[in-house]
């Protein structure tokens, strides 16, 4: 009989082992509770437009400084790619930001001045 370590035998231990799951799943951060039905941030934005670029940026400011990462379900529309999108949505200056809820335009933002503009167009939907 093998020798017992700790009240176990060699034959419990190697048993034990082979149970033993081989690697351990990696844990994802826990999110918050998604709505089914999120508004969507849709930006309509120009690629060469350097004032396109900081809006992006403030919208993600805002929305990581209110911790509303999954808020909105959010759509860029690049001018070149899209034309046909601009033109239905009626979008005469970039960058636009437009809120859909339901299939409805509830909400639109052009050419926002800053983070503080921003926030307050976004303030009904954010926490």
């Amino acid at each position: 009989m093998a020798a017992a370590r700790n009240g176990l035998t060699t034959r419990d231990l190697s048993t034990v082992r082979a149970r033993a799951p081989r690697s351990v799943p990696a844990m994802e951060p826990e999110r918050p509770a998604v709505p089914t039905s999120r508004p969507r941030l849709v930006v309509f934005y120009s690629r060469a437009s350097g004032r396109c670029r900081r809006v992006e940026g403030f919208v993600a400011q805002v929305l990581q400084r209110r911790a509303n990462h999954y808020t909105f379900a959010l759509d860029r529309v690049e001018a070149a790619e899209r034309p046909e999108l601009h033109r239905r949505f009626g979008i005469e200056t970039l960058p636009t930001l437009i809120v859909i809820e339901g299939n409805r335009v509830v909400g639109r933002l052009a050419d926002p001045g800053g983070c503080a503009a921003i926030e307050r167009f976004l303030a009904p939907w954010l926490r």
